[in-house]
């Protein structure tokens, strides 16, 4: 095991992270007529071997070409750290191909491990005269507000107008369109807003830019849902100077002795190439804390990190931690969404830790299902780097079922107590991890009570990903185990006493209309496909269905959006008219807008218990 802040040496076959700012820079040197080229040499260079070198990987591209990159912190940090031995180098395919398939590094280069200073620079503003962004105040979509400043200076505005040009440019090509030179424009854009100051802009871009990669390799852990509310999230935004501009809270601050009570580890997994393992613990405070251990690696780092120490001396390890353990931490730093820090002057001495059901961890699951996912909806809506830790976990009692077809398909049923009845999924389906076949072997016991931590799926309503779970063991004992990093076996789980023939249970109730369903992947499918496919994404019916169940905005909408995909106007001469992609990315918005707040206003309702009138 490396430590994360100095970076292991990178395995063969694995490309290092590379700083965003380097991956974009790689394109801007070619000539356009190499340009055009680019994603057809990203798609050869997958087949390039990687071998490991003392400072880095080398990747061969010929028998007499090869391609160099320098690992600086985990990353390749600088230009200068990629290298290519060809005549045309640095101004050649070889190197912004190996550069534009590598995975994007975190915002601030190295992992994020947890160490003070460990996350990206914020930038700070320059002090030009401000002015006024043209029609801000006015967007349709968005409110006003934020913590930063109304008014922005002359480059703060023209890195949010390149923001919203490149995204806009993301969005009418799809992600089918969308190849190496739109990801480097979308970088450039980010790497200005992020010098402007712009930080909450720049980091959501960059997250766009690195899920376009995983979307251009097929890489199993990408979400189309997730893109498409990354993006609508970015064009909210560019619309928002105030909240554009507000500071990231993302600095560590100094804390007096910390108690934590230790209450699952989950393994992390990142497409951009990063991996290690995240206890969560609670203070006496009430809010959850984190400390994690991740770096440059694959699923085997993961499970390995779970065993790194704690910082002080104490010898407790992560999983330890997130096992029952209990902890007390002086002087350590914690950052404003709960990340402890791992300085030297930090000393750490082993304490009692709870179990689920005692006091302190047991009032967590004394909240309403609804109550809980209400608060976990609206941490989703908060901007990424203002996000508390844990917020979007949901904390659960109730026993397993056999979900039937209504479910999409037999699988492992959970009813609620006080809620719904969920399907249990696993939040990450690599065979290295077993949470797959946790959930399988909890199937076979139907009518066995769990206590669950899990976590929100917006865009799967009758859907949670669960990461850990407790039982009632052989000898009457709680059994705590998380799901990501212990393999279970039929000996684990007691056989249900009077278990009757395991039956599917009935689908529940949809919670949301299927025409609402329907707009959903309607805007999905306009991020996947552009332009060209939206007008058929959004047929004439859609709107007619919308308007049959009572959603007449909805209805709105999708014609709206229909309308801005199909518009190609003639002026008086009968000449085709360039198309607005300005005012078809302002009508996708408004959907997608419109989409996440009817989804969460009905899916609170299908989670909250019917009320019971009485006389």
């Amino acid at each position: 095991m490396t430590d994360s802040a100095t970076g292991p040496a990178v395995s063969a076959a694995v490309l290092p992270p590379v700083a965003a700012e380097v991956a974009a820079g790689a394109l801007d040197l070619l000539p356009a007529r190499l340009r055009k080229r680019v994603d057809g040499a990203v798609a050869k260079a997958v087949g390039w071997p990687v071998e490991a070198t003392e400072e880095g990987v080398l990747v061969r591209v010929a028998e007499d070409t090869a391609v160099t990159l320098r690992v600086t912190g985990g990353i390749v940090a600088d230009a200068g750290s990629a290298v290519c031995d060809c005549l045309l180098a640095p101004a050649c395919l070889h190197r912004a191909a190996v550069l534009s398939s590598a995975p994007l590094a975190l915002g601030g280069g190295a992992a994020e491990d947890g160490e003070e200073g460990a996350e990206g620079p914020g930038g700070s503003v320059s002090e030009e005269p401000g002015v006024e962004v043209e029609g801000a105040e006015t967007a349709e979509v968005g409110a006003t507000g934020g913590g930063g400043p109304s008014r922005l200076t002359t480059g703060q505005a023209d890195a949010l107008g390149a923001l919203r040009e490149a995204a806009t440019a993301v969005l009418v090509s799809g992600v089918a369109g969308s190849g190496a030179v739109h990801r480097a424009e979308l970088l450039h854009a980010a790497h200005s807003a992020r010098l402007a100051g712009l930080s909450r802009p720049a980091a959501t871009a960059v997250r766009i830019a690195r899920q376009l990669g995983e979307a251009r390799s097929d890489d199993p852990a990408f979400r189309l849902s997730a893109l498409s509310g990354e993006l609508a999230e970015l064009l909210d935004l560019v619309r928002r100077p105030a909240d554009a501009a507000a500071p990231a809270r993302r600095d560590y601050r100094s804390e007096g002795p910390l108690r934590l009570y230790g209450l699952f580890t989950e393994p992390v997994v990142t497409a951009s190439g990063y991996a290690g393992a995240t206890v969560y613990a609670l203070a006496p405070d009430g809010a959850l804390r984190t400390r994690s251990d991740v770096a440059p690696g694959g699923p085997g780092r993961a499970l390995q990190a779970s065993g790194t120490p704690l910082p002080g001396g104490c010898a407790l390890t992560l999983r330890e931690l997130g096992d029952g353990g209990g902890v007390i931490l002086n002087s350590p730093t914690v950052s404003p969404d709960g990340r402890i820090g791992g300085g030297g002057q930090v000393r750490s001495v082993r304490a009692a830790g709870a179990g689920w059901r005692e006091a302190p961890l047991a009032a967590l699951w004394e909240r309403p299902p609804a109550a809980q996912l209400a608060s976990a909806l609206a941490w989703l809506a908060d901007p990424f780097d203002s996000r508390g830790a844990g917020g979007d976990l949901l904390f659960l009692d109730g026993t397993v079922t056999v979900t039937g077809p209504g479910h999409g398909g037999a699988g492992t049923g959970f009813a609620v107590s006080g809620g719904p009845v969920l399907r249990l999924a696993a939040p990450d389906e690599r065979p290295e991890l077993p949470y797959a076949e946790n959930l399988a072997l909890f199937a076979t016991r139907p009518g066995l009570a769990l206590r669950l931590v899990a976590r929100v799926v917006p865009d799967r309503p009758d859907v949670v990903h669960v990461l850990a779970a407790s039982w009632t063991g052989h000898d009457g004992e709680p059994v705590r185990a998380d799901l990501g990093l212990r393999r279970l076996n039929r000996s684990h789980i007691p056989a249900v006493r009077d278990a009757r023939p395991a039956s599917p249970t009935p689908a529940a109730p949809s919670a949301l209309p299927v025409e609402l369903d329907l707009l959903r992947r309607a805007v999905d499918r306009a991020v996947a496909g552009g332009r060209a496919v939206s007008a058929a994404a959004v047929a004439d019916e859609l709107p007619r269905r919308l308007r049959a169940v009572g959603l007449t905005t909805g209805a709105q909408r999708a014609l709206a959006l229909a309308e801005a995909a199909a518009d190609r106007r003639h002026d008086v001469l009968g000449r085709l008219l360039p198309a607005d992609p300005e005012g078809f990315a302002l009508a996708w918005l408004a959907a997608s807008v419109y989409t996440a707040a009817a989804t969460e206003t009905l899916l609170l309702a299908a989670w909250s218990p019917p009320e019971i009138s009485v006389g």
